[in-house]
């Protein structure tokens, strides 16, 4: 049987997507780990959610993993692993503009909890934020050089706000469905 554990890391190190090792303290662990974090948000967010939120939430995993990969990748790697670019950046802006034609956005600021899939859509977006500041520190200190990554996770937080609303709008209208079936 095969184990789940390596023991590789039992110096306080752990291995990037290439020939280096770096303390599990390295902002680009620090940053891996964060983006696994957002995914699992997501994921708690996806399995609450309705279509086609639900959807466009394991769409989003994907490419987070994309993300993770080029950030987990040695200098001499990062290209091969590149997939976040001008046309992801694109495609989400797209999906933004979309749900931002079938949601009303409220007067002012929104309480999480409305919903829970609208809360869990809320704890992604705030765990994105902390990605976006973990991306923004390894490229000015030079460590990746990808700047479509950062543009692509300023607009995920925007994506996980609307998705937010778009979510407790859409569960209301559930709910006010399933009432009205048991009035009637």
């Amino acid at each position: 049987m095969t184990p789940f554990y390596t023991k590789t890391g039992d110096d306080g190190t752990t291995g990037l997507l290439g020939d280096e090792r770096v303390e599990k303290f390295d902002l680009r662990i620090e940053t891996v780990g964060t983006l696994d974090e957002l995914s699992a948000a997501i994921g708690l967010a996806r399995s609450l959610s309705l279509e086609p939120v639900k959807e466009d939430l394991k769409t989003l995993q994907i490419s987070i993993y994309q993300g993770m990969a080029e950030v987990a990748a040695t200098a001499e790697n990062e290209e091969k692993f590149r997939r976040i670019n001008k046309k992801s950046v694109d495609e989400l802006e797209g999906k933004i503009e979309a749900y931002s034609t079938k949601t009303r956005i409220p007067a002012g600021f929104i309480l999480p909890g409305d919903s829970t899939a609208s809360a869990a859509i809320s704890l992604a977006r705030s765990i994105a934020r902390r990605a976006e500041r973990r991306l923004v520190e390894l490229v000015h200190r030079d460590n990746l050089k990808n700047h479509e990554l950062l543009r692509f996770f300023n607009r995920l937080s925007s994506f996980l706000y609307i998705l937010e609303i778009y979510s407790v709008q859409s569960d209301d209208s559930v709910s006010l469905t399933l009432a009205n079936r048991k009035n009637t």
